[in-house]
């Protein structure tokens, strides 16, 4: 039996923020519920209230919704029109295919003065002779009955002879209860007979202990194989057998494709518990899978001793969708709840381990530290550099022999001690530093140079 709960109306109350105190309007169509409850309390605020396509057999708990306005109850088990003289501003009730069948009950309707519209097509009173006219007549607010507008001619004759026409109706009425407590009498017969009959195939379905245990377990396995064959012909029997449309057929059609719903979800679970993934074997040895089929690439970086997994996950995907575990010997990553567990060449740590997503790509890259630690030597930039240059001109360390500088022995001479001396003298003139060149080498410089005495040194 589905009720109406608190988190069934906030689930429905997505564009009010969640909040029922406030609500204007709420649609709890479709939710195979069977009592209208709790409503009247939670929302007093309520103007428009869809309850259709629902197993509602009477009207109840909405008395205290002042100011609701709409009502729509299509679609539902109701049998009389009742409990709405609380809803003042009710203006539109929608009554549509259901089984109101007591004509008289919309009598009850007068203190809803606002009510300009009403829709009571595809119920039994509205095959009544006299059925129109009677409600116009006892509605004289109504301006609109089953979509059809009531004119003023039609209400001023729907008054005429209305006592012979509410006689009618009420003979029609008593014949149509006398028919339905049949119905209810022969529902009932038929819900002890079903429920007698599956008592009696469970205890023939159970093993008995009298020695006679094998062939009953024999009987039980044929029987269910067998089952699987007739499940589709009782279905069809079910679906073919002529029967009244009525409250009770209409429940037991609703029981059985609930029943047919549960049964097939029980196979599902029954069939992924058989099918339930193997990833470590009896023994503990660890599987290799890799259900969302992706690609990926495992490596080894030596020099920062870590080993590296790089899972191509889907670029768009939101990472709340991933989960990762990482274990000494395997990672195991759930890609949208399927599994890709990889098994490790060597141990890593997993608590040093880092998870994160590529910017650019998208990808998974993990990062796992090996549990063994290398020792290596420091090696100095020098040396680095020492090998670079003899790998590059084809020498290695392996050489025979230490290579020294050579010096051209034609470079060797006497030393010459004229170098020793300053070829240029600094004469200083108050801040001013003039060098002068020395006057033997002005005079070897120039050709036809002839000293005259009589001509004073440039300084």
């Amino acid at each position: 039996m589905v009720l109406i709960t608190e988190d069934l109306i906030r689930r429905r109350a997505e564009h009010n923020n969640l909040e029922i105190f406030s609500l204007e309007e709420v649609s709890l169509h479709q939710q195979d519920i069977e009592k209208i409850e709790h409503i009247d309390r939670w929302c007093r605020e309520l103007k428009i209230l869809y309850l259709q396509s629902n197993l509602i057999p009477k009207i109840e708990h909405v008395g205290k919704l002042k100011k609701l306005e709409y009502l729509n109850l299509a679609l539902n088990n109701i049998e009389r029109i009742e409990n709405l003289e609380g809803c003042e501003s009710l203006q539109k009730l929608d009554l549509t295919v259901n089984f109101v069948g007591e004509l008289s009950s919309v009598e009850t309707l007068r203190h809803n003065i606002h009510l300009q519209e009403l829709f009571l097509v595809g119920n039994p009173c509205a095959e009544f002779d006299g059925y129109r006219q009677f409600v116009v007549a006892t509605l004289p607010q109504l301006k609109w009955l089953d979509g059809k507008e009531i004119g003023r001619s039609e209400r001023i004759q729907s008054m005429q002879g209305l006592d012979a026409v509410r006689q009618k109706i009420r003979e029609q009425e008593q014949a149509y209860l006398q028919k339905r407590a049949q119905e209810k009498e022969e529902a009932q017969r038929k819900l002890q007979k079903s429920q007698k009959k599956e008592k009696t195939d469970t205890q023939e379905r159970r093993p008995g202990c009298d020695g006679q245990c094998e062939e009953s377990n024999a009987k039980q396995v044929a029987a269910g194989r067998e089952e699987s064959f007739c499940e589709d012909d009782k279905d069809k029997e079910f679906w073919e057998e002529p029967c009244a449309y009525t409250p009770e057929s209409r429940i037991e059609a609703h029981r059985h494709i609930e029943e047919k719903r549960k049964a097939k979800e029980g196979e599902r679970n029954k069939d992924k518990k058989q099918k339930a993934r193997t990833l470590i074997t009896a023994d503990g040895r660890v599987l290799n899978v890799n259900e969302p089929k992706l690609d990926f690439s495992l490596s080894d970086d030596e020099d920062g001793n870590n080993i590296l997994l790089d899972l191509s996950v889907y670029r768009y995907l939101d990472t709340s969708l991933l989960e990762v575990d990482v274990q000494p010997t395997y990672i195991r990553v759930i890609v949208k709840g399927k599994i890709f567990q990889l098994v490790l060449p060597t141990e890593v740590k997993p608590d040093s381990s880092i998870a994160k997503r590529s910017q650019t790509t998208g990808h998974l890259v993990v990062i796992m530290p090996k549990a063994q630690e290398l020792v290596k030597p420091k090696v100095s930039p020098v040396s680095k550099s020492s090998r670079a240059i003899e790998a590059s001109t084809g020498n290695t360390s392996k050489a025979k022999g230490l290579e020294k500088l050579e010096v051209d022995p034609r470079k060797q001479s006497i030393i010459d001690l004229a170098n020793i001396v300053q070829e240029k003298k600094t004469i200083s003139q108050g801040p001013l530093k003039l060098q002068c060149s020395r006057l033997s080498e002005s005079i070897q410089d120039i050709e036809d140079f002839e000293d005259s005495p009589d001509i004073p040194p440039l300084i």
